[in-house]
């Protein structure tokens, strides 16, 4: 057969046709449904009017102890150290740890912060100062424990690797303000990835020009968008257009979306050339914008990443998600614990993400920015004590954590949910991760109910297939 195929053209074809051409071709049912799902690879109109044009989540991968910074526990300071009650340990998993711990008190003073009264402890002294513009979620829940699930189910909806990023939804879902930079743009701080990797910022099932794309501090923020060595910008349009010749004729050969993706890939990496490098010089910032920040030419880290967003989503971007790592405070010793670790890293980000709340109020861009904080799930409230250690640190608690949103639509200084005297469950409207990211589609325009992609013959959801999910109406503005 494979020799009578050189010399019957119409047979060789026949065995070169791979099923996702046969599929596309429209000889079969499947033709209906790829041409469904090329219909749906541009920019969906907004089920309503949006009340943010752009989010700027920040993730600390890790996840802090709510305790210490946000939920305040008199009844655990009280008891500090003392053995926890049995019903607290009935029936429960624990990442590490061991035996019958005792319970643990922050040794940080609260206080309530700005009009609002917002209880947010010492060490996080500039949030005080914009407490005001805050609803703080002291009642999120998760039902994952482990760093990498639960960065996963946070992000992307689910504890696999392998489905889209809330950003890539909402660059799915909105485009770009801008054509010349992506819809969805990833800064990382804290010294190396998150735990889950980077597929919290992928694109899974949808088309993959809609993944995040990472920019990276230096003379060259995006790998591989600069020209080759010998290649001038002249040399490099001529060949992206030979090579985007090639891609329409396999496109209209194959009806891949795929290769539709590739050749706007190709395009927007090309205008990215010129636009990219004037987005990420924050030396083109006032010395009072920097200083404000604690951000420093050249340096990189979490206060340039936040000067950065704002840079970003006023040029258009639609979703702009910083990570940074450094959070995970179990006690094993003082690199890790909640009395010398924890102020480190808050005084890392509590200056830069105080000025980034007050810089977008000032430029009239808060009311339609929406900023979200927040960690992967919670920790306990008891002490780890891992191998006897004598450091204090919390460990992994899915039950009950504390996430606070800004502006967008968002009711400020609010304080929703609560949980009860131990911080260990909650006691006052729960909040599912499902709901958080409900209430993020609904602010942006778009419906999480009925936004979705077509996939493995199911419309896949941000939200998930159950119909439990809910908007948080409660703290809309």
């Amino acid at each position: 057969m494979f020799a009578n195929a050189f010399n019957n053209p119409g047979l060789g074809q026949a065995l070169r046709q791979t099923r996702r051409h046969f599929l596309g071709s429209g000889l079969a049912l499947g033709g209906m449904y790829m041409a469904g799902e090329k219909a749906l690879a541009g920019p969906i109109a907004p089920a309503r009017p949006a009340r943010a044009k752009a989010v700027i989540y920040l993730h600390m991968s890790g996840s802090p102890p709510q305790q210490d910074l946000f939920d305040y526990k008199p009844y655990l300071k009280k008891h500090h150290l003392q053995p926890c009650p049995d019903s607290m340990l009935a029936g429960e998993r624990f990442a590490f740890i061991k035996g019958h711990p005792t319970l643990l008190g922050s040794p940080f003073e609260f206080a309530p912060r700005g009009q609002s009264g917002q209880m947010i402890s010492s060490v996080m002294p500039h949030l005080h100062t914009v407490a005001d513009k805050l609803t703080v979620i002291r009642s999120m829940t998760t039902k994952e424990f482990n760093h990498a699930p639960a960065e996963l189910f946070v992000h992307t909806g689910d504890n696999r690797p392998g489905y889209p990023s809330m950003g890539a939804w909402a660059s799915y879902g909105l485009g770009s303000a801008n054509r010349n930079l992506p819809g969805f743009m990833v800064l990382v701080s804290g010294g190396t990835d998150p735990t889950a990797g980077k597929s919290v910022w992928g694109s899974g099932f949808l088309p993959s020009v809609h993944q995040g794309v990472q920019c990276r501090s230096g003379p060259e923020p995006i790998f591989y968008v600069s020209d080759p060595p010998g290649m001038d910008r002249v040399m490099r349009r001529q060949g992206l257009d030979a090579l985007n010749r090639l891609n329409t004729m396999e496109l209209a050969r194959g009806n891949d979306p795929e290769t539709r993706t590739r050749i706007e890939q190709y395009e927007l990496a090309y205008r990215m050339q010129a636009s990219v490098p004037e987005v990420m010089d924050i030396s083109r910032e006032p010395a009072t914008i920097l200083r404000e920040y604690g951000a420093t030419v050249g340096q990189g880290g979490f206060a340039a990443n936040c000067l950065l967003a704002r840079r970003m989503v006023e040029q258009g971007v639609r979703y702009v998600q910083l990570f940074d790592w450094g959070w995970d405070t179990h006690g094993t010793g003082p690199g890790d614990d909640i009395v010398n670790h924890l102020p480190k890293k808050c005084k890392e980000v509590d200056q830069p993400i105080a000025a980034l709340l007050r810089d977008l109020d000032r430029r009239g861009m808060l009311d339609s920015t929406l900023v979200v904080w927040g960690g992967e799930f919670g920790r306990t409230s008891m002490n780890e004590a891992r191998g006897g250690s004598k450091s204090l640190g919390r460990d992994h608690h899915p039950h009950c954590f504390t996430l606070w949103m800004a502006g967008g639509g968002i009711k400020p200084g609010l304080s929703y949910g609560a949980t009860d005297e131990l911080g260990w469950r909650v006691a006052e409207n729960p909040v599912d991760v499902h709901d958080m990211q409900a209430t993020v589609l609904h602010l942006l325009g778009l419906d999480p109910f009925t936004f979705s992609y077509p996939t493995q013959g199911l419309n896949a959801r941000l939200i998930g297939p159950a119909e439990g999910p809910r908007v948080l109406k409660g703290i809309l503005a």
